[in-house]
């Protein structure tokens, strides 16, 4: 179920084999029993309007796609900026506390950049990786225990920190936000519902019809790019960490 339902290319081909079977079971069903004309309106209107259900489904998953898309992006965007601002507040820190704090935050800027661009295998090491490094970063910035009471300096610096953490927390939140597979298999068994209507309901001799094949290849193309843009690792349409590459270049060196 799982490669189904990440995979973009799989739930093309899945799903216009489905559909097409779908017709030619209409097809097949018309033949053993076919339609009578007194009902082909009512029919007709029956059809019509399930598939205007089928495309507002569509229509609807796809927003809810490019939706959770976008807030991939804005979340990127967010965790540049967090890092960035706490790259430059490291300045009110002590001399060897900066030059610490700055170089934990260009390695985790690249873990990062890798835990956008990574393979679905790669993934659990490099959310070992910056957990860890998570904790040396918060401990770089916290005062000593027993110390004075924090200044303006520390409270800054702990804050800005906190905001690095708090940024992954979202972005990875928002890579498992994605559209319910429950919702998508009902999605399917309209669409298989309209295809069995479509094939009982044109007047075609044989199912082997190039017209039948309409249909279930135009909702495929949908069901597939619904699953690219909504599956953050698969697919051609990505993720691309444009803010955290650009502000991984004005880093200083390691």
């Amino acid at each position: 179920m799982n490669l189904v339902a990440t995979h973009p290319s799989v739930v093309f081909v899945l799903s216009f084999l489905t559909l097409w079977a779908a017709t030619a079971i209409g097809v097949a069903l018309r033949k053993r029993k076919p339609l009578n004309e007194a009902l082909r309106q009512d029919f007709n209107m029956i059809l019509a309007a399930t598939l205007t259900l089928l495309g507002l489904l569509i229509g609807f998953s796809f927003s809810m796609a490019s939706t959770r898309y976008d807030q991939r992006k804005t979340y990127e965007e967010a965790e540049a900026n967090a890092i960035g601002t706490e790259y430059l507040r490291a300045d009110l820190l002590p001399a060897d506390a900066t030059a610490k704090v700055r170089t934990l935050l260009r390695q985790y800027t690249e873990l990062r950049v890798r835990f956008y661009t990574a393979n679905e295998a790669d993934v659990p090491r490099i959310n070992a990786d910056t957990a860890k490094l998570q904790n040396e970063l918060w401990a770089a910035v916290l005062p000593p225990q027993g110390g004075p009471p924090p200044n303006v300096t520390t409270v800054l610096t702990v804050g800005g920190m906190n905001d690095v953490l708090n940024s992954q927390g979202y972005t990875q939140a928002a890579w498992w936000n994605r559209i319910p597979v429950s919702a998508g298999l009902l999605m399917v068994l309209i669409a298989f519902a309209c295809n069995v209507m479509i094939g009982y309901s044109l007047r075609i001799a044989t199912h082997r019809s190039r017209l039948l094949l309409i249909l279930p290849l135009v909702v495929a193309i949908a069901f597939a790019l619904i699953t690219d843009i909504d599956t953050p690792r698969h697919g051609l349409i990505r993720v691309v960490p444009q803010n955290l590459v650009s502000l991984l270049a004005t880093l200083g060196p390691r």
